[in-house]
């Protein structure tokens, strides 16, 4: 049975319309093919990794001036089109809490951008737990966002867990803890050919369809 949901921000639960990665290959002047495999993945660490891949050495204060710029180009970019609930993804989450399974957000924003992202979509009184991956030692692919929102949730049996994101890093993350449920959905920025060469348990079309599938008619 499942009790607790950890579904990811951007392109899982919320649209935010791609702004994330342009910001991200903005900040760091890298070709957006180059991005893909950073999708998930906590944005310092992004930063890191792409500035390596681009022959840059990623000293500590050029990533924070780069990461500085980046939340600046992302604040702008939500300005102009703030981001919204995914179709049908509202009424899914109040589906679940209903049916007794609680629902985390994890993300791999800072505190700032997801609290800013929670309020825009008007979810604050629609979540158990909100994971940042600055609540924890490490960002996905790592486990410990899916462990720390258990924790938060009073969940301590892995084997009542589903968690769900848009990329490979997400059911990397969701392997990695033992999850009893591993779902892709293709929302967002990877494909099902891209998710599914990863190991995961379902890949469905939105985080809108897990009602259904946990059998919550």
């Amino acid at each position: 049975m499942i009790t607790l949901a950890v579904l990811d921000i951007a392109g899982t639960t919320v649209q935010e319309h791609g702004a994330v990665y342009r910001a991200l290959a903005e900040a760091v002047d890298a070709p957006e093919s180059l991005i893909p495999p950073w999708m998930g993945a906590d944005k310092e660490e992004a930063i890191k990794g792409l500035l390596t891949e681009l022959g840059r050495t990623a000293t500590p204060e050029l990533v924070s001036t780069l990461y500085a710029d980046f939340r600046q180009r992302l604040d702008d970019s939500y300005t102009v089109k703030p981001p919204e609930p995914l179709p049908r993804v509202t009424d899914a989450l109040a589906h679940l809490r209903s049916n007794g399974v609680q629902v985390a957000l994890t993300t791999g924003f800072d505190r700032a951008v997801t609290d800013t992202i929670v309020r825009a979509v008007g979810w604050q009184d629609t979540l158990d737990a909100v994971i940042c991956t600055e609540d924890v030692p490490q960002g996905r692919p790592a486990p410990y966002m899916i462990y720390h929102a258990m924790e938060a949730t009073g969940v301590v049996d892995i084997s009542q867990v589903l968690v769900a994101g848009d990329t490979t890093r997400d059911l990397q993350s969701g392997t990695n803890a033992g999850a009893a449920m591993v779902i892709g959905v293709l929302t967002g920025g990877q494909d099902a050919e891209t998710l599914g060469a990863v190991r995961h348990t379902h890949i469905l079309p939105s985080v809108a369809d897990i009602p259904d599938l946990l059998g919550h008619q």
